[in-house]
């Protein structure tokens, strides 16, 4: 897609999210700038909302301007076929709309999530990472958290079982735990019906006391297969 095309692609999209949500927004405009992650060379900055305080720095006279990077949805594209361009620009423009509009509200919700992906990231790096940063991520009705296409579920254990049974999508599950796993564990969890997009991880988590709180422990990792046990 041509840079003139995603413009107008944007600029029709803006018009689809309803008025009072734009309150504030100074401007939404498409920049042709390629922004890599600083950190991450295969991931891609696609928008971002840029506060524009008021001389009062009060929360609800805060103005923002949202931008989407041309560069780096061409860059995310190249080699995808199947890359949808419309998909991709509409949840980059809701994103950043929603970061103002929490902004405005003093409702960090978003940040906490945009967090929780930064921590996954670097769970999938093998780098450190908060052991706790799924609970900033979209809390589903069956009580596991998804942050990006990885699903986590959750289990509070006082010492590591040689195993643990899951109830997943129906099924039940039997999962080794490795013998030489330490707590907290994060355990990627291979062979269970129906998976996620991404991954699916059982995190087996100590009852954390308050000097929990100024700590951050080694997480273990490992990759396990799960058997599927006959009620």
């Amino acid at each position: 897609m041509q840079l003139e095309d995603f413009e107008a692609l944007v600029r029709r999209q803006a018009t689809e999210i309803p008025p009072e949500f734009f309150e504030g927004i100074a401007e939404v405009v498409v920049s042709p700038r390629t922004v890599p992650h600083p950190d991450r060379g295969d991931i891609w900055t696609l928008g971002e909302c840029i506060p524009l305080p008021g001389e009062d720095h009060d929360p609800r006279s805060l103005q923002s301007r949202v931008v989407l990077y041309y560069g780096s949805f061409a860059a995310l594209a190249q080699g995808n076929p199947d890359f949808d361009w419309a998909a991709e620009a509409w949840e980059t423009l809701t994103h950043e709309v929603r970061h103002h509009v929490e902004w405005r509200a003093r409702a960090p919700a978003l940040e906490a999530f945009d967090r929780a992906a930064e921590a996954n990231y670097a769970r999938q790096d093998g780098q450190p990472f908060d052991p706790l940063f799924y609970r900033d991520g979209v809390a589903l009705p069956d009580g596991t958290f998804q942050v990006d296409d990885d699903v986590f579920l959750e289990r509070v254990v006082a010492t590591l079982p040689a195993s643990l049974r899951l109830a997943w999508r129906g099924t039940s599950l039997e999962v080794p735990v490795p013998p030489e796993a330490s707590l907290p564990a994060y355990l990627v969890v291979q062979g269970a019906p129906e998976p996620p997009p991404g991954e699916l991880v059982l995190v087996l988590q100590k009852k954390s006391g308050w000097l929990e709180l100024f700590r951050r422990p080694a997480v273990f990792q490992a990759e396990v297969e799960a058997r599927l046990v006959s009620e």
